[in-house]
C-alpha cells in the first residue's frame, strides 16, 4: 500500500503536484489480465455447453436458438457500452463489466429449461459484449500513449485464456458438474478483478499529446461522413476475420473428421493448433508491425489466411491440411486487433463498438453460412469462403492504406 501511495502522487495533480508519467506499465498488465480473464471465462462456459444442454433437455434447435441469447445480448451492448465508456471512461467501464461477466457465467448452469437458458445468456452476451467493447477501448488509448503498436498482445492474452479456459474446462468436466464448475470460474472472475481492478480505477485512461488551441478541451463533436466510412471500413475488415474463426471453431473439426477421415483425436486438436498458431501470431503482433506496419500487416495477414484455408480445406489428406490450419491462424492473428485499433483511432470508443460489432457478426455469420453451403455444396468448397472473405480483407486493408484521422463535423 505505501508504493500505491508513492504512485498515486506521482500522478498529475497529484497532492505533491508531481508531473511524472501514468505507470503505463501497470496499466497495461492489468488490461492484459482482463483480457485473458474475458477468454478464459468464454471458453469454460463454451466447454460446458453439451453437459448444460442435456441438463435442460433442450433439442439441437431449441439449444441452438437459447444461445442466440449470447449473441443478442452482446449485440445490444456493444453500442451503447461504447456512449458509456465516453461518458464516464473505459476503466470503470471494464472494470463493472469484469463483475457482472464473472457473475453471470454461473447463471447457466442454475437453469431448467430451453427458455430460461436464452433468457439467462442474454444478460451474459450484454456483460460478454460491454467488456469486449470497453477493454479494446482502454486498450486503444494506452497503444496511443505509448506510441507503440501492442494491440495484438492484449489479443494474443484474450486468445491464450481461451486456451487455458478450454483446457482446464475439459479437464475437469468429468469430476465437476456445471453448477459447480461455473461458479468457480465465478470466483475465480471476481478475485482477478478484484486484483486488476484497483489499477484501472486508480488512473484515468492516458491519452497522447494533443494539440492545443481554442478548440482544446471541448468535448468532441460529431464525426464526419468520411470518418464513419473509414469505421466501417475497418469494421467489415473485422468481419472477414471473425467469420474464419467462427467457421473454424464450428467446422474444422468435423472436416478433418468427416472428408478427410482423421482420428477423433486428431481432428479435435485441428482447432487448437488454429488457436495455437494465432496465439503465437499475436504474441510476435508488436514486432510485425513495427517492421511492417499496419496496411502490410492487413495484407500479408490477409493473404497469409487466403492461402492456409484453401490448403486446409482442399489437401486430400489430414496432415497438409493441419498445416494449412495452422497458417490459416497465423495469417488471421493480428487481422482483427488491427482493425478495431485502427477504428478506434479514428473515432475513440463509438468505433472500436461499431468494428467490434461487425466483427461479432462475422462470427456469428460464418457457422451458419459454413452450414448452408455444405448443404448445397461441400464443405471443404463452404470453407474455402474463409480464404475468399481473408482475399477481401487484405484488398480493403490496402485500400485503407491512406486512412487517417478526418477532422470532425
Amino acid at each position: 500500500m505505501p508504493q500505491l501511495n508513492k504512485l498515486r502522487t506521482a500522478l498529475p495533480g497529484g497532492p505533491g503536484g508531481n508531473t511524472a508519467a501514468p505507470p503505463s506499465a501497470r496499466l497495461r498488465t492489468a488490461l492484459t489480465v482482463f483480457f485473458a480473464l474475458d477468454g478464459f471465462l468464454f471458453a469454460g462456459w463454451v466447454v460446458r455447453i453439451p453437459a448444460i444442454k442435456h441438463q435442460t433437455g433442450a433439442s439441437a434447435t431449441t439449444l441452438g436458438l437459447a444461445l442466440l441469447g449470447v449473441s443478442a445480448g452482446a449485440v445490444v451492448t456493444m453500442m451503447l457500452t461504447g456512449r458509456l465508456c465516453r461518458r464516464f471512461g473505459s476503466h470503470p467501464v471494464t472494470v463493472v463489466c469484469g463483475v457482472l461477466l464473472s457473475l453471470s457465467i454461473a447463471l447457466p448452469a442454475q437453469t431448467r429449461s430451453a427458455l430460461a437458458l436464452g433468457l439467462v445468456l442474454l444478460v451474459f452476451g450484454a456483460a460478454y459484449g460491454g467488456m469486449n467493447v470497453a477493454m479494446n477501448s482502454a486498450a486503444v488509448d494506452l497503444v496511443a500513449a505509448l506510441r507503440r503498436p501492442v494491440m495484438p498482445g492484449f489479443h494474443a492474452a484474450f486468445s491464450l485464456g481461451g486456451m487455458i479456459g478450454a483446457g482446464l474446462g475439459g479437464l475437469v468436466a468429468g469430476g465437476l458438474s456445471p453448477a459447480t464448475h461455473l461458479l468457480i470460474l465465478t470466483g475465480v472472475g471476481l478475485l482477478v478483478t478484484a486484483v486488476a481492478g484497483p489499477v484501472l480505477l486508480r488512473h484515468p485512461a492516458p491519452r497522447p499529446p494533443v494539440e492545443t488551441g481554442a478548440g482544446a478541451g471541448e468535448a468532441p463533436r460529431r464525426l464526419s461522413g468520411r470518418a464513419r466510412r473509414l469505421v466501417l471500413l475497418f469494421g467489415l475488415i473485422a468481419l472477414c476475420t471473425a467469420y474464419g474463426e467462427g467457421a473454424l471453431a464450428d467446422w474444422g473439426a468435423l472436416h478433418l473428421e468427416q472428408d478427410l477421415h482423421a482420428h477423433p483425436g486428431v481432428a479435435a486438436a485441428g482447432y487448437s493448433l488454429f488457436a495455437l498458431a494465432m496465439t503465437a501470431g499475436r504474441l510476435s503482433g508488436t514486432a510485425l508491425l513495427e517492421r511492417l506496419g499496419q496496411t502490410r500487416t492487413l495484407v500479408v495477414g490477409g493473404a497469409t489466411a487466403a492461402a492456409g484455408m484453401l490448403l486446409g480445406s482442399l489437401a486430400p489428406t489430414t496432415w497438409p491440411a493441419l498445416l494449412g490450419f495452422a497458417v490459416t491462424g497465423l495469417g488471421l492473428a493480428n487481422i482483427f486487433p488491427v482493425a478495431v485499433g485502427r477504428a478506434g483511432e479514428l473515432a475513440g470508443p463509438g468505433g472500436v463498438a461499431a468494428a467490434s460489432t461487425l466483427g461479432y457478426g462475422g462470427m456469428l455469420l460464418g457457422p451458419p453460412a459454413i452450414g448452408f453451403l455444405t448443404d448445397w455444396f461441400s464443405l471443404p468448397v463452404a470453407l474455402t469462403t474463409v480464404a475468399l472473405l481473408a482475399t477481401a480483407a487484405a484488398a480493403l486493408g490496402y485500400g485503407a492504406r491512406n486512412a487517417t484521422r478526418p477532422p470532425v463535423a
